[in-house]
């Protein structure tokens, strides 16, 4: 019975954890600042896209100091598909597909098995900082549309 209620517990964290992610199973967007469910009448425009908040004491927080949730926000507005990858993140070089990586349930793709290496040496916030901070953006995706 002990053994149930452990792993229990680790599910319990396992799925705290994952509401970091920008978009959920369903596609639903997710808050950079506090990392649950977005909602559609707290949003902000964002690098000619929109970033989705989940109430207006995070909107508040994202527009005081959107670079503090910038590599959260980047995230949203690629897996949302507001943004597409044009090259690889790291070198700006053109993408492998062979190259991939899944972060937080959004598929990133790498020009070499270097790039792909570095971004799989690191798992949760420090991955997505990693690879959807500004400058890592600015190489390697382009924001398409607004929503």
């Amino acid at each position: 019975m002990r053994q149930v209620l452990s792993i229990a517990a680790l599910l319990a964290v396992v799925a705290f954890v994952g509401q970091t992610v920008a978009a959920d199973a369903k596609g639903k967007a997710m808050c950079p600042v506090a990392g649950k469910p977005a909602n559609a009448s707290q949003t902000v425009d964002y690098k000619g896209g929109t970033v989705s908040l989940c109430c207006g004491k995070c909107k508040k927080a994202f527009t005081a100091n959107p670079a503090k949730f910038a590599a959260k926000a980047n995230l949203q507005l690629v897996a949302t598909g507001q943004a597409k990858q044009v090259n690889c993140p790291f070198a700006g070089k053109p993408v492998n597909p062979a190259q991939s990586v899944t972060v937080a349930g959004t598929k990133v793709q790498f020009c070499c098995g270097g790039c792909k290496g570095k971004a799989s040496k690191v798992k949760g916030d420090e991955q997505i900082k990693l690879i959807f901070n500004d400058k890592a953006f600015a190489k390697g995706f382009k924001v398409t549309k607004k929503d």
